[in-house]
Protein backbone atom coordinates (compact mmCIF):
# COMPACT_ATOMS: atom_id res chain seq x y z
CA UNK A 1 0.00 0.00 0.00
CA UNK A 2 1.38 3.42 -0.98
CA UNK A 3 1.77 5.79 1.91
CA UNK A 4 2.33 9.13 0.15
CA UNK A 5 5.94 10.17 0.54
CA UNK A 6 6.96 8.45 3.75
CA UNK A 7 4.85 10.36 6.25
CA UNK A 8 4.48 7.54 8.74
CA UNK A 9 2.37 9.58 11.23
CA UNK A 10 -0.27 10.44 8.65
CA UNK A 11 -0.15 6.93 7.19
CA UNK A 12 -0.63 5.35 10.62
CA UNK A 13 -3.55 7.67 11.34
CA UNK A 14 -5.16 6.83 7.97
CA UNK A 15 -4.70 3.07 8.57
CA UNK A 16 -6.48 3.50 11.92
CA UNK A 17 -9.29 5.50 10.30
CA UNK A 18 -9.70 2.89 7.56
CA UNK A 19 -10.35 0.28 10.25
CA UNK A 20 -12.74 2.68 12.00
CA UNK A 21 -14.77 3.19 8.81
CA UNK A 22 -14.79 -0.54 8.03
CA UNK A 23 -15.95 -1.46 11.55
CA UNK A 24 -18.43 1.38 11.84
CA UNK A 25 -22.14 0.74 11.94
CA UNK A 26 -22.87 4.29 10.77
CA UNK A 27 -25.74 4.17 8.31
CA UNK A 28 -25.07 5.20 4.72
CA UNK A 29 -21.35 5.97 4.69
CA UNK A 30 -18.30 4.05 3.47
CA UNK A 31 -14.75 4.81 2.35
CA UNK A 32 -11.66 3.00 1.14
CA UNK A 33 -8.28 3.90 -0.38
CA UNK A 34 -8.23 4.35 -4.15
CA UNK A 35 -5.76 1.99 -5.87
CA UNK A 36 -4.16 1.11 -2.49
CA UNK A 37 -3.08 4.75 -2.00
CA UNK A 38 -3.69 5.67 1.65
CA UNK A 39 -3.69 9.37 0.73
CA UNK A 40 -6.52 9.13 -1.88
CA UNK A 41 -9.83 7.61 -0.83
CA UNK A 42 -13.19 7.07 -2.45
CA UNK A 43 -16.03 7.75 -0.04
CA UNK A 44 -19.73 7.10 -0.46
CA UNK A 45 -22.60 8.88 1.20
CA UNK A 46 -26.21 7.74 0.89
CA UNK A 47 -29.09 10.18 1.10
CA UNK A 48 -31.16 9.99 4.26
CA UNK A 49 -34.82 8.80 4.05
CA UNK A 50 -37.50 11.50 3.77
CA UNK A 51 -35.12 14.01 2.15
CA UNK A 52 -34.67 15.03 -1.51
CA UNK A 53 -31.58 12.76 -1.50
CA UNK A 54 -33.40 9.59 -0.34
CA UNK A 55 -32.25 6.44 -2.21
CA UNK A 56 -29.38 8.30 -3.90
CA UNK A 57 -25.74 7.47 -3.41
CA UNK A 58 -22.86 9.88 -3.97
CA UNK A 59 -19.19 9.13 -4.50
CA UNK A 60 -16.63 11.54 -3.11
CA UNK A 61 -12.88 11.85 -3.53
CA UNK A 62 -10.88 12.48 -0.35
CA UNK A 63 -7.26 13.60 -0.83
CA UNK A 64 -5.20 13.76 2.36
CA UNK A 65 -2.25 16.15 2.76
CA UNK A 66 1.11 14.78 4.01
CA UNK A 67 0.58 16.49 7.39
CA UNK A 68 -2.90 15.00 7.96
CA UNK A 69 -4.62 15.20 10.48
CA UNK A 70 -3.22 18.67 11.19
CA UNK A 71 -4.51 19.89 7.82
CA UNK A 72 -7.93 19.04 6.37
CA UNK A 73 -8.28 16.71 3.40
CA UNK A 74 -9.65 18.03 0.13
CA UNK A 75 -13.08 16.47 -0.37
CA UNK A 76 -15.04 16.74 -3.62
CA UNK A 77 -18.16 15.13 -5.01
CA UNK A 78 -17.41 12.82 -7.94
CA UNK A 79 -21.11 12.09 -8.49
CA UNK A 80 -22.86 15.30 -9.63
CA UNK A 81 -24.72 16.80 -6.67
CA UNK A 82 -27.31 19.57 -6.83
CA UNK A 83 -26.96 21.32 -3.47
CA UNK A 84 -26.63 24.89 -2.18
CA UNK A 85 -23.16 24.16 -0.74
CA UNK A 86 -21.73 22.15 -3.67
CA UNK A 87 -20.53 23.76 -6.90
CA UNK A 88 -20.64 22.27 -10.40
CA UNK A 89 -17.08 20.94 -10.03
CA UNK A 90 -18.00 19.07 -6.83
CA UNK A 91 -16.29 21.44 -4.37
CA UNK A 92 -17.99 21.53 -0.97
CA UNK A 93 -18.45 24.53 1.30
CA UNK A 94 -18.36 22.97 4.77
CA UNK A 95 -16.74 24.72 7.73
CA UNK A 96 -15.09 21.59 9.16
CA UNK A 97 -13.19 21.19 5.88
CA UNK A 98 -11.99 24.79 6.05
CA UNK A 99 -11.62 27.21 8.98
CA UNK A 100 -13.19 24.87 11.60
CA UNK A 101 -10.93 21.91 10.78
CA UNK A 102 -9.52 20.08 13.79
CA UNK A 103 -7.32 16.99 14.11
CA UNK A 104 -10.14 15.37 16.11
CA UNK A 105 -12.17 14.92 12.90
CA UNK A 106 -11.88 11.63 11.07
CA UNK A 107 -13.00 10.19 7.74
CA UNK A 108 -16.15 8.89 9.44
CA UNK A 109 -17.01 12.26 10.97
CA UNK A 110 -16.33 14.05 7.65
CA UNK A 111 -18.65 11.70 5.74
CA UNK A 112 -21.36 11.93 8.41
CA UNK A 113 -21.09 15.74 8.29
CA UNK A 114 -21.48 15.71 4.50
CA UNK A 115 -24.44 13.34 4.79
CA UNK A 116 -26.00 15.73 7.32
CA UNK A 117 -25.23 18.75 5.11
CA UNK A 118 -27.30 17.25 2.30
CA UNK A 119 -30.57 18.00 4.10
CA UNK A 120 -29.27 20.88 6.23
CA UNK A 121 -27.61 23.32 3.83
CA UNK A 122 -26.05 26.58 4.86
CA UNK A 123 -28.00 28.87 2.52
CA UNK A 124 -26.12 31.87 3.97
CA UNK A 125 -22.96 30.68 2.19
CA UNK A 126 -24.05 29.05 -1.08
CA UNK A 127 -21.71 27.82 -3.80
CA UNK A 128 -24.76 27.12 -5.98
CA UNK A 129 -27.11 30.12 -5.83
CA UNK A 130 -29.77 28.40 -7.96
CA UNK A 131 -29.94 25.47 -5.51
CA UNK A 132 -30.08 27.86 -2.54
CA UNK A 133 -33.03 29.75 -4.09
CA UNK A 134 -34.84 26.54 -5.07
CA UNK A 135 -34.38 25.00 -1.58
CA UNK A 136 -37.62 26.62 -0.34
CA UNK A 137 -39.64 24.78 -3.02
CA UNK A 138 -38.96 21.20 -1.94
CA UNK A 139 -40.80 19.62 -4.86
CA UNK A 140 -38.84 21.57 -7.48
CA UNK A 141 -35.63 21.11 -5.48
CA UNK A 142 -36.13 17.33 -5.40
CA UNK A 143 -36.75 17.28 -9.16
CA UNK A 144 -33.48 19.19 -9.71
CA UNK A 145 -31.59 16.82 -7.36
CA UNK A 146 -32.85 13.77 -9.26
CA UNK A 147 -32.14 15.33 -12.67
CA UNK A 148 -28.56 16.25 -11.67
CA UNK A 149 -27.86 12.84 -10.15
CA UNK A 150 -29.33 11.04 -13.13
CA UNK A 151 -32.50 10.23 -11.25
CA UNK A 152 -31.68 6.56 -10.77
CA UNK A 153 -31.97 5.40 -7.16
CA UNK A 154 -28.90 3.71 -5.76
CA UNK A 155 -26.60 4.72 -8.61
Amino acid sequence: MQTGGGNSGAAARLQKELMEVMMSDAEGIAAYPEDDNLFRWIGTVKGVPNTPYEDLEYNLLLVFPPNYPYEAPTVTFVTPCFHPNVDTRGAICLDILKEKWSAVYSVSSILLSIQNLLNNPNNESPLNNHAAQLWRDREQFTIAVRATHGGVPGS
